[in-house]
């Protein structure tokens, strides 16, 4: 038995057809094809001419699908779909890594520096889980941790010195004051709520009693009032060096404190991915410099 091939209409005329159907407007179709709205007329003249039926209801300024023309719409759509998903299929899809921080450690230090990693290895998506509970590198799918603790971390895993815990404070630099003067400028308080230390270990006197304040859960948050000039924050200073550096910040006191926890990179020892595992953490070391 010869079977003979059904004829389908060309695959351009279906193209400009899903596109007016969608838009019902040639003009609007015919950009996003990147043709002339002339040539979107002609697709649809011809599609019509070879189905032996009208698609569309041409009035002045309205364009509107007729019966045949809403159920043919549909069908065309979802083969486009189909033909698209299947090409996608094909097509290799970039690597997955996930990277667990801490919000603050994520926002003001890890997503800075993310755009120079994806434009040397396009090939590799990172995928940055921000959060402050400890990262479960099996139930929740996480290939590197950045966290603050002290070795070891758990059996199984892999921790490189990333940062030392230096405590400084720092504000706008137009607010700088005396260091005598420190508590004349609202203090900027996070979860971790390290300014009593700070004044005990770092200023050599107790914190006053009678003090402005505002609290932030977050460090990031309690930085970015600092930035804007509401007082004065405590952070590690890897994370305000930049702010440092363009001048957004200063440091309000040469005092410092040296926390208790420093800042690790974490790995499973044997890493579901090890060659971009090891590509990732390498980079991530690399930024300590």
């Amino acid at each position: 038995m010869i079977e003979t091939q059904q004829r389908l209409p060309s695959l351009n005329a279906l193209r400009a057809f899903e596109a007016a159907a969608r838009h019902l407007n040639f003009r609007v179709a015919a950009d996003e094809l990147g043709v002339t709205q002339g040539a979107v007329a002609q697709h649809v003249r011809g599609l019509e001419s070879d189905l032996g039926l009208k698609l569309f209801e041409r009035q002045p300024r309205l364009l509107a699908l007729t019966s045949a023309g809403r159920s043919y719409a549909t069908h065309v759509a979802h083969a486009f779909a189909l033909l698209a998903e299947a090409t996608d299929n094909l097509r290799p899809q970039p690597l997955r890594l996930t990277i667990s921080a801490t919000p603050s450690i994520a926002a003001k230090w890890l997503v800075p520096r993310l755009p120079d990693f994806t434009a040397a290895h396009p090939q590799l998506e990172l995928n940055i889980l921000a959060s402050d509970a400890l990262a479960n590198f099996q139930s929740d799918g996480v290939d590197i941790a950045i966290r603050q603790g002290r070795p070891p971390f758990g059996p199984g895993l892999t921790a490189d010195l990333l940062f030392e815990h230096e405590i400084v404070a720092a504000c706008h630099p137009s607010l700088r004051p005396a260091e005598e003067e420190l508590a004349r400028l609202p203090l900027l308080r996070d979860g971790h709520d390290l300014w009593p230390e700070f004044f005990e270990r770092a200023l050599g006197r107790p914190m006053p009693l009678t003090i402005r304040s505002t609290r932030f859960n977050q460090t990031a948050l309690a930085i970015d009032a600092a930035i804007a000039g509401q007082g004065i924050a405590l952070a590690s200073r890897f994370l305000i060096e930049p702010d440092l550096a363009a001048g957004r910040l200063a440091l309000a006191t040469p005092a410092n404190m040296r926390g208790g926890l420093d800042f690790y990179v974490v790995c499973a020892r044997r890493p579901r991915h090890p060659e971009q595992a090891t590509l990732v953490k390498a980079w991530l070391l690399a930024q300590r410099s």
